[in-house]
């Protein structure tokens, strides 16, 4: 059964929310796992792909698009058949990903901002209600 853990950022500020992905999937990778990046959109895909590249100037990430890359060891996507990924997944978007059950873990990051924190709790209730094993992150962020 899937694994879910809610890391509640410190920040009200969108970008955030993608600066701690980006550290998630650094951390994850460096363990040898293979990493989802779920995107609401191309264009956040896109944005998440290039944070890659520059969010630690002393580190590097193999990484790439999925829709470019899926056999990188970390990509971003947004609307694809996440395969062959099924260790982790990280989930920037307000919405349940319906493939989430196949993956050993999902991270929910979560701000500070009604936009993200309402449609989070209805995530978490609906992971709740169907038994998966859940847990809480406080993450303080420097601003």
């Amino acid at each position: 059964m899937t694994r879910i853990d809610f890391y509640l950022l410190s920040s009200n500020q969108p970008a955030a929310r993608l600066d701690y992905a980006c550290r998630l999937a650094h951390k994850a990778w460096g363990k040898g796992h293979k990493v989802y990046l779920h995107c609401a959109s191309e264009e956040q895909a896109g944005e998440l792909d290039s944070l890659l590249w520059s969010f630690r100037a002393d580190s590097f990430v193999p990484h790439g698009l999925h829709s470019d890359h899926p056999d990188e060891p970390v990509v971003c996507g947004y609307s694809e058949d996440p395969s062959p990924h099924h260790d982790l997944l990280i989930n920037v978007t307000d919405a349940t990903p319906q493939f989430f059950s196949r993956f050993s873990r999902l991270a929910e990051i979560i701000v500070e901002h009604d936009s993200v924190r309402v449609p989070a709790r209805d995530r978490f209730r609906f992971y709740r209600e169907r038994g998966y094993p859940l847990s809480s992150h406080p993450i303080r962020v420097a601003q």
